[in-house]
């Protein structure tokens, strides 16, 4: 059975969750949605919270998994975690990325401090 793309996404999703949490992270939120965008998971590492962007590619036509967290797509989740800390309260954050090929756990990257607000 093939994938759809919704379905691709919340598989990815799913893997990058289970890895990090494997890596000692506590899952806080997933898909957090609001007027400015959605962050796929939220999770705690020690006194951080950290915001995560997980992208998945079939194939590297078009580019990286990497490269299309775009400034533009950066600018989104930037607001979107000053949303929810102005809902849940201020402290230390980082933005970190999963990136993969398919949704294979081995070819899985974690980029920490991915970008920064």
């Amino acid at each position: 059975m093939k994938l759809n793309k919704n379905n691709a996404g919340l598989a990815a999703e799913k893997l990058a969750a289970t890895f990090l949490v494997r890596q000692g992270l506590k899952l806080v939120a997933q898909n957090y949605h609001c007027k400015y965008g959605e962050i796929d998971l939220i999770m705690q590492e020690a006194n951080t919270l950290v915001f995560i962007e997980v992208r998945q590619r079939s194939n590297s036509q078009f580019g990286s998994a990497a490269a299309s967290i775009t400034p533009q797509k950066q600018q989104k989740l930037i607001l979107t975690a000053q949303h929810y800390l102005q809902q849940h309260g201020e402290c230390a954050c980082r933005f970190d990325a999963i990136v993969m090929r398919n949704t294979d756990a081995k070819a899985l990257e974690w980029i920490r401090n991915a970008f920064s607000a």
